[in-house]
């Protein structure tokens, strides 16, 4: 599913235009990521929660010279499923 399907998908369960789903999916996606930006947590009970995780830098190797390369130090997003999501999808 990408974004137009999904949009479409809120906007036919919730009842509302698909410009107003549209407008929620961004405001959603927006907050989300204005949050983790912060070092936040998003919990949502049910579905899942997000959160920030530190990457270490480290030595990694250039597949093509076999030269070894310095890859930065990184955050990343984490995503863990709640139990919900989890019973629904197994």
């Amino acid at each position: 599913m990408n974004k137009s399907e999904l949009i479409d998908a809120m906007a036919s369960e919730a009842g509302i235009s698909k410009a107003a789903a549209k407008k929620a999916l961004d405001a959603f996606t927006g907050s989300v990521a204005g949050t983790l930006a912060k070092g936040g947590k998003v919990a949502l009970v049910g579905f899942g929660s997000f959160s920030i995780s530190k990457r270490a830098a480290r030595d990694g190797r250039n597949p093509q010279t076999g030269a070894t390369i310095k890859i930065a130090a990184k955050n990343v997003v984490k995503f863990k499923a709640g139990a919900d999501l989890s019973g629904k999808v197994n």
